[in-house]
């Protein structure tokens, strides 16, 4: 196989490239060479390595080369060089994913896109930006101070802000700002034949449109699996004028869980409601520091004016104590909310914390918000029942939460214990009404859950369009949808 496939990623036949001839090799990496320059290809085995995995537990599948382009032009010409040649393309942006997105099982190229760094229109009478796909969220931002202006949806991870596309993203703000299915506006992105198509025409940014097909969205969510996406346009938002942040504890989930719901039917307009179970709080609580109580605990945060907040405020503490709630402790100084915060973004690091060694997978199902009690109640009941470590930490105004499994990787019977639990979970929340992936999205491991959740005749119509934009899967291949019989 050429460049000298890592042995990490178990080669089959249909994973070697048809390309294979000999001659091939020296003219497709000329040719990267002529379009990026020496320094913009890459063979280098711990290149490739660090390219061909993400944040999870799937395996790392190492690309063949890595090209690193510095504008659309450059992506374009490549990807004409690899439709040319019948080369798989993988894009790459910050690698945090959680599902595997970046993995090269059919090997080809990676699209490293760092390089392609640049905030490039920003209207602030307008609110929208355009960024390239190496500006990552928390960039975004930085470049925004002064402005006023804010982009607030927050996977907690340092994400590019064109992957959050690809993933549709989301986060602990969701509640109230949308995930990025809400917040893009417009796309530019290259096809697997290298051709350049905007979403929404070139240089639009209507806050609506009803003109035609919607897509933009058709390609927000599609994991790479459609095109290279080299720009978005996206909403933003003031920053508030006051920002208060909350913590309270319960006597058991349904407390917290009821809380919550009854806090968004009274129409409080809550910016993040995070909800961590006591093994969540206990791990929190040794890796920051903090003493909060071991019991189920909501984290809370309110945007607007001075005004405004304090009618929010009472009405959350109302509705808390009206469901036992206590210990409800308030903090308005930037200092104080940071660090509250910083604990809840570190639960990934403090569940890994519990058990040292041991690696972490986290689960997303999403259910309607009358279903969330009953499914983290039965959840925590079978993470006990089968001995597992499972903290659970959620998105519960959206009725989105995650288990955290930390496991040990070189214990067989666990790993097989997890992921009958990770499968039950799913088919629970599916059960419920729910989704098997509320913002990590299908990657490799959820592909046949996805068939589950939407049925034959929809994952029919995904798989025509997959042929329609790339009717030689190229891009991304093996994610999303499963591999079709012969």
């Amino acid at each position: 196989p050429w460049f000298g496939r890592s042995v990490t990623c178990p080669l089959s036949l249909e994973m070697i490239p048809i390309f294979i001839v000999l001659g091939v090799l020296d003219g497709v990496l000329s040719a990267f060479r002529s379009i990026c320059g020496e320094d913009g290809v890459s063979l280098g085995e711990a290149v490739r390595e660090q390219h061909g995995k993400d944040e999870s537990v799937h395996r790392c599948c190492p690309p063949d080369v890595v090209l690193f382009p510095r504008c659309v032009e450059e992506v374009s010409a490549l990807a004409k060089i690899c439709s040319r040649h019948r080369l798989p393309i993988i894009p790459f942006g910050t690698g945090t994913g959680l599902e595997g997105g970046v993995s090269a099982v059919k090997g080809g190229v990676c699209f490293s896109l760092r390089n392609m760094d640049q905030v490039l229109d920003l209207h602030q009478e307008d609110f929208d930006v355009t960024v390239e796909p190496g500006v990552t969220r928390k960039a975004l931002n930085a470049y925004l101070r002064g402005t006023g202006l804010w982009f607030p949806v927050d996977p907690g991870a340092d994400a590019s802000l064109c992957g959050m596309a690809a993933t549709s993203a989301s986060g602990t703000n969701a509640v109230r700002y949308g995930t990025m299915r809400e917040n893009v506006l417009n796309l530019e992105v290259v096809l697997a034949d290298g051709s350049v198509v905007h979403t929404a025409g070139m240089g639009r940014r209507p806050r609506k449109t009803a003109a035609g097909y919607n897509l933009t969205n058709l390609f927000v969510g599609s994991e790479g699996t459609l095109g290279i996406i080299t720009k978005t346009t996206l909403r933003l938002y003031g920053i508030p004028e006051a920002t208060v942040s909350a913590v309270c504890s319960f006597p058991s989930v349904q407390a917290a869980v009821d809380s919550t719901v009854q806090i968004l039917q009274a129409g409080v307009p809550v910016a993040r409601i995070e909800f961590l179970d006591d093994v969540m709080m206990d791990a929190c609580n040794r890796f920051s520091s903090l003493s909060y109580a071991v019991t189920p605990t909501l984290f809370l945060e309110f945007h607007g004016s001075e005004g405004s907040l304090e009618e929010q405020v009472n009405t959350a503490e109302d509705i808390t104590q009206s469901n036992s709630g206590s210990g409800f402790q308030w903090a308005k100084d930037a200092e104080t909310r940071e660090r509250l915060w910083k604990a809840r973004h570190d639960a990934w690091y403090a569940s890994l914390a519990l058990r040292p060694g041991c690696k972490a997978y986290a689960t997303d199902v999403c259910v309607p918000l009358s279903h969330l009690p009953q499914i983290l109640v039965e959840t925590k009941e079978d993470l006990i029942e089968n001995r597992l470590t499972g903290p659970i930490v959620g998105h519960v105004g959206d009725g989105n939460f995650h288990c955290l499994m930390v496991v040990d990787p070189g214990d067989p019977e666990e790993l097989h214990r997890v992921h009958l639990f990770v499968e039950r979970l799913a088919r629970r929340a599916l059960a419920m009404d729910g989704t098997c992936t509320g913002e990590h999205g299908v990657g490799l491991g959820k592909r046949a859950l996805l068939c589950e959740e939407m049925g034959p005749v929809a994952v029919q119509l995904m798989q025509r369009l997959k042929d329609a934009f790339d009717p030689r899967n190229l891009m991304n291949p093996g994610k999303i949808l499963l591999p079709r019989e012969l």
